[in-house]
């Protein structure tokens, strides 16, 4: 069967992709690669990928250049179900004889739910899909395929047999080429990466177990499943002379340096490579392989430090703490090390004072870069699961976005609304980068290349546009 991947057109500038750790528009105009898709892409070579936001695709341009595919595969997710619903009823009514699938951790954790409310929707995953989709590519009927749920002929929905997880990595051909064939690469920002960019992951899968973290707890779990070292270096060789405009490759493992002795390998062949790179970090990597990092070529590390506050810390099982936080920030400021530090206002525990804590925390650890997201119960995930219990919604709940496809808080507690946590997002950032050193630091970056100054000028209005959209507060819980 002819094969077309899709990431569908939804909010403007939605960054919905399987490479986004949440789906919403950002502070600035900023797309993740749509990994997962391409991963299952990779193993089906004459299929079509698509990836319609960041190419500024209408969702009549995508019915277009879906003709003559039998079967399509959309990543969805909570925020964008009801826009991809819409979506495959109009590829349907468009393309009468097409299968469509949805794939993603929605369907995983609501299978009956999605095929119930995405009527044209003939199936949905219930897990990883890569060889799922190559299944039915080879031309297996629903109810050979594990790891499915299907609607059947009389419209009832069945679920086959569950597939186990993936553990032969390396048996999955490189995304890169999957990139070279069908994306744009230049279409993709990221506001503290260099560009261009390139992101991929080595593995799946994280140790922690973070209660409002989407991807360990549905699909990718809490085993980390590796690539073997030469594998991933054998990628980075062959996408250096694929790209050879990018500046940067970023590892997107869920945690990069979950397997200490792995990373400092691969370092060593990514020295040898001469590539610039950069990966997700857990806040505790030690000195020694921080330097191996650093001497092979390590730029930045991107660092969840979600909050300043240990007692929320432990609320949300992220087995970290403050003072190894500043620790580890001390070694990465010594060697040189960039860090993009990303925080969560609205965790469980979240009060005030702990707000002000937090902001306080990210001053003194002053990371590179910053980003501040509003907690995000995911469906499937621990969070949901207690804000469901603790009647912690501050409203029905809607899929986490706005009309716009602007992230909103849905959380409230007793002490702290929803209105105030959306607050303390724009008081975060303006206490922090409002100050000389950040300011300071962004200047720099600007007087040292022409091209990174119109970048960040573009950004700064970007960001305060946005701030500006996003000012009206919620609805009263």
């Amino acid at each position: 069967m002819k094969t077309l991947f899709l990431s569908p057109p939804s909010y403007d500038d939605f960054d919905g992709g399987a490479g986004s750790r949440y789906q919403a528009r950002r502070e600035v105009r900023s797309f993740w690669y749509p990994t997962w898709l391409a991963q299952a892409a990779a193993l089906i070579p004459d299929s079509t990928l698509i990836d319609a936001p960041p190419d500024g695709l209408t969702l009549d341009d995508v019915i277009k250049r879906a003709a003559g595919h039998d079967l399509i595969i959309l990543h969805t997710s909570t925020p964008s179900i009801a826009a991809d619903g819409r979506a495959a009823a109009d590829l349907k009514a468009a393309l009468p004889g097409v299968r469509i699938g949805f794939v993603g951790a929605h369907t995983m954790v609501l299978p009956d739910e999605t095929l119930k409310m995405a009527p044209a929707v003939d199936f949905v995953s219930l897990g990883e899909f890569d060889y799922v989709v190559k299944d039915l590519a080879d031309g297996r009927s629903f109810d050979e395929v594990p790891g499915i749920a299907y609607r059947d002929t009389d419209g009832s929905i069945r679920r086959t047999a569950p597939r186990p997880p993936i553990h032969d990595l390396d048996a999955i051909p490189f995304v890169t080429d999957v990139y070279a064939k069908h994306l744009t690469i230049e279409n993709y920002y990221i506001g503290y990466l260099e560009h261009p960019y390139v992101s991929l992951y080595t593995g799946r899968g994280c140790r922690s177990k973070c209660s409002f973290c989407l991807w360990p707890q549905t699909i990718a779990g809490h085993v980390y499943r590796t690539r073997s070292v030469e594998h991933v270096v054998a990628e980075m060789a062959h996408a250096k002379k694929l790209f050879p405009q990018v500046k940067e490759f970023f590892f997107d493992d869920d945690t990069f340096t979950d397997d200490r002795p792995r990373c400092e390998a691969i370092a060593r062949g990514l020295g040898k490579l001469g590539i610039t790179w950069s990966c997700n970090a857990k806040a505790n990597v030690p000195l020694e392989t921080l330097k191996v990092m650093k001497e092979n070529g390590l730029r930045l590390l991107l660092v969840g430090f979600e909050t300043g506050d240990q007692r929320i810390l432990n609320n949300i099982r992220k087995g970290t703490r403050v003072d190894r936080a500043i620790e580890f920030m001390r070694d990465c400021h010594r060697l040189g090390i960039l860090v993009h530090g990303t925080f969560i206002v609205g965790l469980p525990g979240e009060t005030r004072e702990s707000i002000e804590q937090t902001i306080s925390f990210a001053k003194m650890i002053d990371p590179y870069s910053l980003q501040v997201s509003l907690a995000a119960p995911y469906p499937g995930t621990e969070l949901y699961r207690q804000a469901t219990e603790n009647g912690w919604f501050a409203k029905r709940q809607s899929g986490l976005v706005e009309e716009h496809g602007i992230q909103e808080a849905v959380l409230s507690y007793d002490g702290l609304s929803s209105q105030e946590m959306h607050a303390a997002l724009e008081r975060f950032y303006r206490a922090y980068y409002l100050r000389p050193r950040p300011i300071l630091r962004i200047v720099k970056d600007m007087l040292r290349d022409r091209q990174v100054m119109q970048r960040r000028l573009r950004e700064a209005r970007e960001f305060f546009s946005f701030m500006a959209q996003r000012r009206q507060p919620p609805a009263a819980a």
